[in-house]
């Protein structure tokens, strides 16, 4: 998964017709709602638009005919793997009709070539979870866990016995760094997810 590091803009024409795309990283709906407020042109003929929050996503073709520019401009997002983002694209009517084929190519193909230009930065999905350590195990696995380059120790709570290690890790880490938790302590301890 990708997410936008700034804004990144791109413009062509398609049979006379002006076809502008801005895309711009979004944390919320609301953002993305104040996104397209700001970015619309308002002597355009359409500003259509996709935005992708992870598992949430809308997306409007703004006057064009139905499915011919909202959805491939969604498909354009999630063709690139990337998340919270809104890509706005703008059309000026040359006078040429395009069709539907030729919307939609003109529409995910500008939003697209956006995207392809844009900087991004991979995001990797994390997890938190506990580990419950004596204090025997304890400095042992608090400096395994440290050296490791994705695992993160976020909080440390004592306990009377011992003290409870809140980490943040990758997901792909998860039995890696559970595993080498009970092996240190000989079956002692183990990751729990929270």
């Amino acid at each position: 998964m990708f997410q936008l590091q700034q804004p990144a803009i791109f413009e062509q024409a398609v049979k006379k017709s002006t076809f502008a795309a801005i895309a711009l990283p979004v944390e919320t709906e609301d953002e993305a709602k104040a996104a397209l407020a700001a970015h619309a042109k308002t002597d355009a003929n359409h500003n259509c638009w996709a935005w992708r929050i992870g598992q949430a996503y809308r997306f409007s073709d703004d006057g064009e005919p139905s499915g011919t520019a909202g959805k491939p401009i969604l498909a354009a997002i999630d063709g690139q793997g990337i998340d919270k983002a809104i890509v706005i694209v703008t059309r000026w009517f040359g006078g040429i009709l395009l069709g539907s084929g030729g919307l939609v190519r003109a529409y995910g193909g500008t939003a697209a070539a956006c995207l392809k230009g844009a900087a991004l930065v991979e995001v990797k999905p994390t997890v938190q979870g506990v580990v419950s350590l004596e204090f025997s195990d304890l400095a042992r696995v608090k400096a395994r866990l440290q050296s490791l380059r994705d695992v993160t120790i976020v909080e440390e709570r004592f306990r009377e016995t011992g003290a409870d290690l809140i980490v943040r890790l990758l997901e792909t880490e998860i039995d890696q760094v559970s595993q080498m938790v009970s092996d240190l302590t000989s079956g002692r301890s183990e990751l729990r997810l929270t």
